[in-house]
């Protein structure tokens, strides 16, 4: 019998020796983190709830059993915890299942991230802060103004106290390449900018800085990668983008990407009275992760163009921009 040629052998074992695990898969930070680790020679496992199958796992975090399992069957040495219900409306009308998700879910998940060694990002939220005060250093004292904000704190706390090499990634506002506009905050207002013949009235008051989540990926494995050489990168981090806009200088950044009008957009002032409280400005100041070399920024111009093509109703637009 022949000899097996030896570059077949090599492509036999070629399974890459660092395992990833990434909770929430299925949203829309979660497939960003997973593409990420897997692009970059990392064997990624994604687990999810309701839009699991077929591609991730299915499992329900809230069950210790599941999720001992599945840590116990995988021996990941990274865990990347995006799972959360991370809509301060909906927090505030189901407090109890948000809490659980949020903060129990979390807490047990370090529990057994630390019990086999494995190294746990908790991604947090700006929302941990009141706004009044900006831009916020990880060692601020945090104060969330809404029970969402108070419940990722919690978990903060939860992470850290059960795991003490953890680390907790706090970010903003997200969008990137959504499943449906309702995905992102930012995403879902672009229906209201394509129909130019209502005029629609938009947020003008609370300052935020849009993030796209490829970028909060790559500091998940920049940050993963630097603590399999350094096992003092541990505790608390921010990241975001560095543009500040509200979201009425979204939709028209937006509406200039795409050559649409925005003379219907019309700016609010006044703080919303409406839904949970919200921070007025929660900049978070990166300068921690920046001193240690890791980061990345894409221009919202360009992230939220590559975002919403597929989302434009002028077909005719797409053809000249993009061949």
């Amino acid at each position: 019998m022949p000899e097996m040629p030896e570059n077949m052998e090599q492509e036999e074992v070629n399974v890459p020796n660092r395992r990833v695990l990434i909770t929430g898969a299925t949203g829309l930070l979660g497939r960003a983190v997973y593409k990420e680790f897997h692009q970059n020679n990392w064997h990624a496992v994604g687990c999810g709830f309701r839009r699991a199958r077929p591609k991730f796992e299915h499992v329900n975090l809230l069950d210790a059993n599941a999720v001992h399992h599945i840590i116990y069957d995988f021996q990941p040495h990274v865990i990347v915890h995006c799972a959360a219900e991370r809509r301060p409306d909906v927090v505030e009308n189901q407090p109890d299942a948000a809490a659980q998700l949020n903060v129990d879910a979390s807490g047990n998940l370090a529990k057994e991230a630390a019990a086999i060694g494995a190294f746990l990002i908790y991604i947090s939220s700006d929302y941990v802060f009141d706004g009044t005060n900006p831009p916020y250093r990880e060692e601020d004292i945090p104060s969330p103004l809404n029970l969402y904000g108070k419940t990722k704190l919690e978990g903060e706390k939860a992470v850290l106290e059960n795991n003490l090499g953890a680390a907790v990634l706090r970010i903003p506002i997200l969008y990137g390449e959504v499943e449906k506009l309702e995905e992102s905050s930012v995403t879902v207002m672009f229906d209201k900018v394509q129909f130019s013949n209502k005029s629609a009235n938009m947020d003008h008051w609370q300052q935020r800085f849009p993030t796209h989540v490829k970028d909060v990926a790559s500091v998940c494995r920049q940050l993963a990668e630097k603590r399999m050489l350094d096992p003092s990168i541990k505790g608390t981090f921010h990241w975001s983008g560095n543009e500040q806009m509200t979201k009425y200088e979204m939709a028209c950044a937006i509406a200039d990407a795409f050559n649409l009008p925005s003379s219907h957009l019309r700016p609010i002032t006044d703080s919303p009275v409406l839904g949970a409280q919200r921070p007025k400005n929660s900049q978070l100041d990166c300068s921690k992760l920046e001193t240690l070399g890791i980061g990345q920024r894409t221009p919202f111009r360009i992230g939220i163009k590559e975002s919403l093509w597929p989302f434009l109703i002028d077909k005719r637009w797409r053809q000249t921009v993009f061949h």
